[in-house]
């Protein structure tokens, strides 16, 4: 669960996908309410909703990028209310419910996972195989098009991914918590480092930590476990964020913050750079 939340967490963050990721986990919800109506597993109507409601989302960003936030807000309503309206008309409780809202860690089947560790090898597997192209993509799209970068067909296979994530993480945090897990800690890493790799293996680690400290402090207090891994995640952000701003106060230089964001543009301009000569390499 932390290598996904942290590779595709860091595409999520670097890309500015996480409200399009955010539309992916509650349209799902469309087909937990659909599998509840039909008498199906929570699984058969989740999986085509999250993969089809990523490809959807995805397409009109691409198409529409003036009002990609207001069309993905209408489709994560419209899946959200589906759902909602079908659980009412099924007759009876449906048991998966709660766990699918607001998670259940502790009782994942060993058949989930497998399936997590199967889409932690798939996730590896094509970031190592494509990662100069990603992160060619991630920095400097227009140069990655020109390089002849599959920009277009890399942007689908990520959102592929971040749906399959999305299945994965439901389970165990809940629909309501688990953009945090894909955000946080990715975007911890980010104040640290801006090379992709580096973010990616430090935001698998500080997934890996806060899972681990969430479940202790979960039982400890007899809480539910999804929650407390969030809050968990939420409070090492916030300490990040003090301790960032620290050091980066420097009172002696009263220009010390534009020398901060200027550092910062740098590192990008150098990653893109980099990117740029190493596409250009494998063009030739």
């Amino acid at each position: 669960m932390s290598v996904a939340c942290g590779i595709v967490g860091t595409l999520v963050v670097v890309n500015r996908l996480s409200f399009l990721a955010g539309g992916v986990a509650h349209a799902a919800y469309g087909g937990l309410g659909l599998a509840a109506f039909l008498g199906w597993a929570p699984m058969a109507g989740t999986v085509p909703f999250a993969l089809g409601s990523s490809l959807l989302m995805g397409y009109v960003a691409r198409r529409n990028k003036e009002r990609a936030d207001t069309l993905i807000g209408v489709m994560w309503a419209a899946g959200m209310a589906v759902g909602i309206v079908l659980l009412d008309l099924k007759s009876g409780y449906y048991v998966d419910l709660m766990s699918y809202l607001f998670g259940s860690i502790t009782t994942v089947s060993r058949l989930n996972l497998f399936l997590m560790l199967l889409l932690d090898g798939v996730i590896v597997t094509v970031v190592i195989l494509f990662y100069k192209e990603i992160s060619g993509m991630s920095y400097d799209e227009e140069f990655a098009q020109i390089s002849g970068v599959p920009v277009r067909l890399l942007f689908y296979v990520q959102l592929t991914i971040i749906a399959g994530t999305v299945i994965m993480l439901i389970q165990a945090v809940g629909l309501i918590l688990v953009m945090a897990l894909f955000t946080i800690p990715a975007s911890i890493a980010e104040l640290y480092t801006k090379d992709l790799r580096r973010m990616m293996v430090i935001a698998s680690i500080l997934g890996a930590l806060f899972a681990t400290g969430g479940l202790l402090l979960s039982w400890y207090f007899d809480v539910t476990a999804g929650a407390m891994i969030v809050l968990v995640a939420c409070a090492a952000y916030g300490i990040s964020l003090v301790l960032n701003g620290r050091k980066k106060k420097r009172p002696v230089f009263p220009d010390s913050e534009d020398n901060s964001n200027r550092q910062r543009s740098d590192a990008v301009t150098r990653l893109q750079c980099e990117t740029r000569n190493e596409l250009c390499r494998n063009k030739r």
